[in-house]
C-alpha cells in the first residue's frame, strides 16, 4: 500500500487548479479527512464534492471513501510512530529494556516501511534492474552498507554492478552512466549533498535513477525516476542510523528476490553456480 498523502503531493501538479488548492489545504491539515465528510471537506476547502472525489480517483483511488480510509490508516501509523519515539533509550534502562526498545523500534520500521511500498512501483523497479546494462550503486555513510549489500545480491544474479566507496569515484561512475544503465540511489535523509551532485550527473546523461529513501519531499525524491520510501521514524541515537538501515535492507531484499523470481529456474541456477562452499571444520 502506497502513502496516500504522498500520492496526493507527487500527483498534485498534474491537477486541475481547484483539485489543486483543495490538495493543498489536505496536505497542510490531513486530520480534516478523518474528522469530515465529503461536503464538509468540500465547504472547507471552497470546492465541491465532485472536485473531491475526482481530486482523489486522480491520486488513484475509487473514491473519497477509499481515500479516506486510507489516510486514517496513515495518520494512525504516524501516532504509532510519535509514541515509539517517546520511547528512547534512558541512561537508567537495564539492559533488557535496552533489547526490547531497539526490536520494536525496528519492527516497527519494517511495518510502516511494508504500508508505503507499492507493489507496482516495485515492478517498475525490476523491470529497469531486468534490463539494465550496467547498474551503478550510490550511497554514503550507513546507506553505503545497504548499497555494498545490493550489489553482493545482484551481482550472484550475474547483474553487472559498479560501486564505490569514495564519492568522488561514486561522481565519476556518475558520469560515465548511460542510458542503457540503471543507477540506484540510497539515502535515508534525501539531502546529502554528494548523493545529490551524482544523480544531476546522472539526469543529464539520461540514466534512470531509482531512489530508496524516507518518505518525505526532498532533493533525492525529486530527481529520482522510481520512488521505493522508507518509513521517516528515524530519531534514535540518529547518527547510528539502525531502523533506517534495517527498512533500505528490506527493500534490497525484495528488489533481489522480485528480480529473481521473474526468470526462476535460471535464477536458482545462478545461485547455484555462484554459491562459494566452504571447506568442512576440522577438530582439533
Amino acid at each position: 500500500m502506497s502513502s496516500a498523502l504522498v500520492q496526493l503531493r507527487e500527483r498534485a501538479k498534474t491537477f486541475s487548479s481547484t483539485e489543486r488548492e483543495a490538495a493543498g489545504v489536505i496536505l497542510e491539515n490531513p486530520r480534516l479527512v478523518v474528522d469530515m465528510s465529503i461536503h464538509e471537506l468540500a465547504r472547507h476547502t471552497f470546492s465541491s464534492a465532485s472536485t473531491i472525489v475526482r481530486m482523489c480517483v486522480h491520486t488513484g483511488y475509487s473514491g473519497y471513501k477509499e481515500f479516506r480510509k486510507a489516510v486514517t490508516y496513515e495518520l494512525a501509523l504516524k501516532e504509532q510512530t510519535r509514541k515509539t519515539e517517546q520511547q528512547e533509550i534512558r541512561p537508567s534502562d537495564p539492559i533488557e529494556t535496552v533489547i526490547d526498545k531497539i526490536t520494536e523500534l525496528n519492527i516497527r520500521s519494517l511495518e510502516e516501511t511494508r504500508e508505503l511500498l507499492d507493489a507496482k512501483e516495485i515492478q517498475k523497479c525490476v523491470e529497469l534492474l531486468k534490463n539494465a546494462r550496467v547498474i551503478y550503486l550510490f550511497g554514503l555513510g550507513a546507506s553505503l552498507c545497504a548499497a555494498k549489500d545490493a550489489y553482493l545480491k545482484f551481482l550472484r544474479l550475474n547483474k553487472l554492478c559498479v560501486i564505490n566507496e569514495d564519492w568522488h569515484s561514486q561522481l565519476l561512475q556518475a558520469r560515465n552512466a548511460t542510458r542503457e544503465d540503471l543507477a540506484l540511489v540510497i539515502s535515508y535523509s534525501g539531502a546529502t549533498v554528494e548523493i545529490i551532485e551524482c544523480m544531476k550527473a546522472l539526469k543529464e546523461n539520461g540514466t534512470a535513477i531509482i531512489a530508496i529513501t524516507r518518505c518525505v519531499q526532498s532533493p533525492v525524491s525529486e530527481l529520482a525516476d522510481e520512488k521505493l520510501y522508507t518509513a521517516a521514524n528515524e530519531s534514535l541515537f540518529r547518527s547510528g542510523a539502525m531502523s533506517s538501515r534495517m527498512s533500505q535492507l528490506n527493500i534490497v531484499d525484495i528488489l533481489y528476490t522480485a528480480l529473481a523470481n521473474e526468470s526462476y529456474e535460471q535464477s536458482l541456477n545462478q545461485l547455484s553456480k555462484t554459491h562459494i562452499r566452504k571447506p568442512p571444520i576440522r577438530s582439533v
